[in-house]
């Protein structure tokens, strides 16, 4: 080999070698950056609780103190009344503001039988975790959250009487996200996949080989290039009418996002099968037909089962684009963040949340992190899954 092949050769691998650890220089500086700004809001609670809080107004009448004194498994932060029997301590919410927090309420507490002041036949349980938004007296002023823990327990533990006390649930957390993502996962594949696949079978295995097909898998193959967000304007010309017209529906919903992102993932499917079951080789085919199968037998039989690692590579990747995908779902379903859930309602999935987070001013760089390292976790599970049931399907068939 000469110097000069030599050389380019050696240039060439330099500069694979470069453009390689770009690529991973820059995905774990971006990984680094979510874990970094996003790990320390990340807890089991965030996953089960409502975006929006629950305000009560509680009302405390001839109350019956508290003889319980402060429990020595409770630090110093927790500032506590023994004659109210709680414990508050200062905090931060998910947006970075300061909160006070119940951190413990003894059972004799006459903060345990507060009745609520819009409906007084009803009895309040404040419960561990609660945030304590201000507590008003008759004989001063009130105890107001950015006063922080310790002054609102020298005010309470220096009345014998509390007019009203106005707490809520934490909020701020990502379960009505989840669930819409879960609802448009299972919606859309259970659409898309029968479709793209059927469709590959047929252009693969049945479909004559001339110019129509040819242009068929053309159009295709330009559908994958299309911008998300014109589909998300054809959601909302197309499916939004027509699930406002034939469902409950009043508005963008889950349904519409649903039959949007099947538009967007049937040519992934399509592509992805498709070129699953040109790698079967003909032999299998051909042995088949010799043993006697006919053509459709030999298809779904011999030639399908074969395929089935690469259409669950298709559909792993098109779960990441439903997961993923956000211009075409802010037309189609809408931005509104909800809990209470209905596929026939506006709702938003973890990557539109995480554009309305990052929309606000300021942006809640914090949990939009957070939200996406759930988003890597839920992708990394589903590509665990995946190759397990792969390999199993691989033996199998063996």
């Amino acid at each position: 080999m000469s110097n000069k092949r030599k050389s380019i050769d050696i240039a060439y691998q330099l500069l694979t070698y470069i453009a390689a650890s770009i690529g991973v220089i820059t995905l774990s500086m971006i990984i680094i950056f979510i874990f970094n700004n996003g790990s320390k809001l990340l807890n089991f609670d965030l996953l089960i609780n409502d975006y929006h809080s629950q305000f009560y107004n509680g009302g405390i009448v001839n109350p019956t103190f508290s003889t319980t004194d402060k429990p020595k498994s409770l630090n110093n932060k927790v500032y506590y009344s023994k004659k109210w029997g709680i414990g508050l301590i200062d905090d931060f919410d998910r947006a970075g503001n300061p909160i006070i927090i119940m951190e413990y309420i003894t059972p004799d507490s006459p903060f345990s039988s507060m009745y609520d002041k819009n409906k007084e036949d009803i009895i309040l349980n404040i419960e561990k975790g609660n945030l304590i938004s201000k507590i008003s007296f008759y004989d001063k002023n009130t105890a107001l959250t950015r006063n922080g823990a310790q002054s609102m327990i020298n005010d309470i533990q220096a009345s014998d009487e509390i007019r009203e006390v106005v707490y809520s649930s934490l909020g701020g957390g990502i379960r009505g996200s989840i669930i819409t993502t879960l609802y448009l996962i299972g919606i859309t594949m259970s659409i898309a996949l029968p479709i793209g696949i059927s469709t590959a079978i047929y252009l693969n295995e049945f479909a004559p080989q001339n110019k129509i097909t040819g242009l068929l898998r053309s159009l295709i193959e330009t559908l994958t290039g299309v911008p998300s967000i014109i589909f998300g304007l054809m959601g909302l010309a197309v499916f939004v009418p027509l699930t406002i017209k034939f469902t409950e529906a009043t508005s963008a919903n889950i349904l519409s996002g649903s039959l949007t992102l099947t538009v967007i993932l049937l040519p992934v499917i399509i592509r992805s099968t498709e070129e699953s079951l040109k790698i079967v080789p003909d032999s299998l085919r051909s042995a088949s037909l010799a043993l006697g199968a006919n053509h459709t037998q030999t298809t779904f039989k011999v030639v399908l089962p074969s395929t089935i690692p690469g259409i669950l590579t298709g559909t792993l990747i098109a779960i990441g684009r439903v997961i993923g995908e956000s211009a075409a779902l802010i037309f189609a379903i809408g931005t509104a963040i909800k809990d209470d859930i209905s596929i026939f309602g506006k709702s938003t999935t973890l990557s539109v949340h995480i554009w309305s987070l990052m929309k606000d001013e300021p942006a809640n760089i914090e949990l939009a992190s957070t939200i996406a390292i759930v988003i890597l976790i839920i992708v990394l599970s589903l590509n665990i899954i995946i190759k397990i049931i792969s390999i199993k399907f691989i033996k199998n068939f063996q």
